[in-house]
């Protein structure tokens, strides 16, 4: 698998870290939306896209499910907001 396209939108909200919103592509065919930027205690990290659910917990849609592809799109995604104006 391989991250062939990084999108990123970038915003500040006040009293807000989020800094943005991802769209990664994979292998030119599967696209992953809603990857929220945080500005974390200890920098950024991403956050998958979830959903609410009834009792009001969050539930991840789509997650990487090793430690391997969570840093690949982390290390992609990050360095795509770095980089975007």
């Amino acid at each position: 698998m391989k991250i062939t396209s990084v999108n990123v939108h970038k915003f500040e909200k006040e009293n807000s870290r989020m800094k943005g919103i991802a769209v990664v592509t994979l292998d030119d065919c599967f696209v992953v939306k809603g990857i929220r930027i945080i500005d974390g205690d200890n920098g950024l990290f991403i956050a998958m896209p979830s959903k609410t659910t009834a009792s009001g917990e969050h539930s991840d849609i789509a997650h990487p499910i090793n430690k391997e592809t969570r840093q690949m799109f982390e290390e992609a995604v990050i360095k795509a907001y770095n980089e975007a104006e």
